[in-house]
């Protein structure tokens, strides 16, 4: 069985023959570790997949990553103090209403967040993925986030507190633009399409689910169940404590969702999640600078006892956004992924 059957199998409940895993390297961490993090990604293909020495280019920065201002195509304006962390947004182009009748959002086909598109080249990516029998990911972009990247964080929540009369438009114009966007990716034809939007704290919902009801969940439910009409599957990736919702996101034809461990709890995955929805659950990554190599092997260990079935639906990721994990605590979760998730 290849990757992308397994990984299907996993998504769709299907009995898989191991527990689909991953690690994210951020920039900062490949420009700290250089070619003594590639050695220890050399060392575990079955984890990182068929890396090859030098396909990093470990001094390399996408736009967001680099350091000072850079402004994106929606008209944000990004500050980054740290090379390799992507920075925050510091002037929001619909921080006043007034300039609500005269923005116009870019065009999905020709522009990205940061870049120009070029739908040729990425329908020819895709295509030759589909032939070597590989997974095939449309990128969503952001949909909850957009809306506090345009408004500003602390406009929106009050926006979304008072009911403002303004927030049905601006959330029709991202509803325009998605799914101009999603119907592109589905015209090309793809496996899944991600869609990023962190609405959860590290303690609970930046909004009640009450205003999500009314205000987020209807977009997620047009945008989701046109993909899921066409046969294809919907990855949200949600950071913080979103377990009050979990129901919300399966109607709306969610498969696959990636909840934090620390914010959500073990616990609360499970009894949110198990046998509902496909989760890649996020490791604790707030303890990854801090803690012991055996600390992560006990994690990795428990997420797998506790949320694995054998018919499928767990997933395990690791992300190291920083350049102050040490490197045998990155060892350490290369390591816990092979042991644990293909000994299933």
């Amino acid at each position: 069985m290849n990757e992308r059957e397994n990984f299907l199998r996993s998504l769709e409940f299907r009995y898989p023959e191991w527990v689909p895993c991953r690690v994210i390297l951020s920039p900062a961490t490949w420009r700290r570790y250089r070619e003594d993090l590639e050695e220890i990604v050399l060392r575990y293909p079955r984890v990182f997949g068929d890396y090859k020495v030098g396909s990093v280019n470990f001094d390399y920065l996408p736009p967001r990553y680099g350091k000072g201002y850079i402004r994106d195509n929606w008209g944000c304006l990004w500050h980054n103090i740290q090379e390799g962390i992507m920075g925050r947004i510091v002037e929001h182009p619909l921080a006043d209403w007034k300039a609500l009748d005269t923005y116009k959002p870019p065009d999905p086909l020709s522009k990205g967040e940061f870049e120009d598109r070029n739908w040729q080249h990425i329908k020819k990516q895709t295509e030759e993925r589909r032939r070597e029998d590989l997974l095939t990911w449309g990128d969503g972009e952001e949909l909850f986030t957009r809306l506090y990247y345009l408004r500003g964080f602390g406009n929106l929540m009050i926006d979304i507190y008072v009911d403002d009369p303004h927030l049905p438009r601006l959330i029709d114009m991202l509803l325009d633009y998605e799914t101009k966007l999603v119907k592109k990716w589905l015209e090309i034809g793809v496996d899944i399409i991600n869609f990023h939007t962190d609405i959860g704290t590290q303690n609970g919902l930046m909004i009640s689910p009450t205003k999500f009801r009314r205000y987020i969940k209807p977009m997620f439910k047009e945008l989701f169940t046109m993909c899921k009409r066409a046969g294809v599957h919907v990855y949200l990736s949600s950071d913080g404590r979103i377990v009050d919702i979990v129901d919300d996101l399966i109607e709306c034809g969610v498969s696959l969702h990636d909840p934090q461990l620390r914010a959500n709890t073990l616990e609360g995955i499970e009894k949110a999640y198990k046998g509902k929805m496909c989760v890649y659950v996020d490791l604790d990554e707030q303890m990854f600078p801090f803690c012991k190599p055996e600390d992560i092997r006990n994690m990795v260990k428990k997420v797998v006892e506790r949320l694995y079935l054998p018919e499928g639906g767990l997933m395990v990721d690791a992300e190291i956004f920083g350049a102050d994990v040490p490197l045998e605590n990155i060892e350490a979760i290369f390591q816990a992924m092979q042991q644990f998730c293909f000994g299933k």
